[in-house]
């Protein structure tokens, strides 16, 4: 039986690279802790999807993704498929076998979070909620309290942005965009949970600086939206996963 030393992994330009010595490069460039990180988030996902009953994927499935793929990506004859094979260093049966183990992962990922999905958005909801806001930030209370009387008198809030915040976004008159309400400091969201469209805020100190708000529109986040729903499904799949993969016990075998 050959060792590590002996097993060919790898030939380049007519030269074999052994096992041994494919490690040793990965190490020498760091990136052996990824490379072997990647074979066990690999090993724990099939392993759990060999364990499950309810990840299996319709041929019809994967044979209809393969020709959308060929179609969009001008693959439909024969001799260009396989050539794109053959560059992409793959060929049909590990092309479909990828093809499948896709839809099978996307599956795994909502069959683990399907039971938690609720409550982690609640959890993360503070987060996920956005508010569109206008402001004004100026250097003293005086002055912000004079542009609160002022806009209050029907003065342009997009003017008085322009001609006297201090901050970058006074070029596009104070618009701030779409800001998560979990990462605005405690004082700010307090008076932006109970304001409306259109309300200013403040004066309020922040830094140092003296600010004035206006709600532009709320943005409550909400699991309709698809695209929410499965980046918190990849994020409670990768917990999932850290978790598999802090149970393990993982030895390099060199010989």
């Amino acid at each position: 039986m050959k060792t590590s030393s002996e097993l060919t992994i790898l030939t380049v330009d007519r030269h074999s690279i052994s096992v041994e010595s494919a490690v040793k490069y990965l190490q020498t460039s760091g990136k052996l802790g990824q490379f072997i990180g990647d074979i066990i988030r690999q090993y724990i996902i099939e392993q759990e999807i060999k364990a499950r009953n309810d990840i299996d994927i319709n041929p019809a499935v994967t044979e209809q993704a393969i020709i959308d793929f060929r179609l969009q990506n001008k693959l439909t004859e024969p001799d260009k498929f396989y050539e794109w094979l053959e560059k992409n260093g793959t060929d049909y049966d590990n092309f479909h076998a990828s093809v499948t183990f896709g839809f099978q992962l996307e599956k795994l990922k909502s069959a683990i979070a399907e039971s938690k999905l609720q409550e982690y958005f609640i959890e993360r909801k503070i987060f996920l909620d956005r508010v569109v806001m206008s402001r004004i930030i100026v250097d003293n209370q005086e002055l912000a309290e004079e542009l609160q009387t002022q806009i209050e008198e029907g003065a342009s809030f997009e003017y008085l942005a322009r001609e006297y915040s201090l901050t970058d976004d006074r070029m596009v008159n104070g618009m701030m965009g779409a800001i998560s309400r979990g990462k605005m400091p405690d004082i700010l969201r307090a008076e932006v949970d109970i304001a409306s469209p259109g309300k200013i805020i403040g004066p309020i100190e922040l830094n140092g600086k003296y600010g004035l708000f206006r709600i532009e529109q709320y943005l409550p986040a909400s699991l309709e939206d698809t695209q929410l729903k499965q980046a918190l499904q990849n994020e409670l799949f990768e917990k999932w996963l850290a978790g598999k993969t802090q149970k393990l016990t993982v030895k390099l075998q060199m010989k």
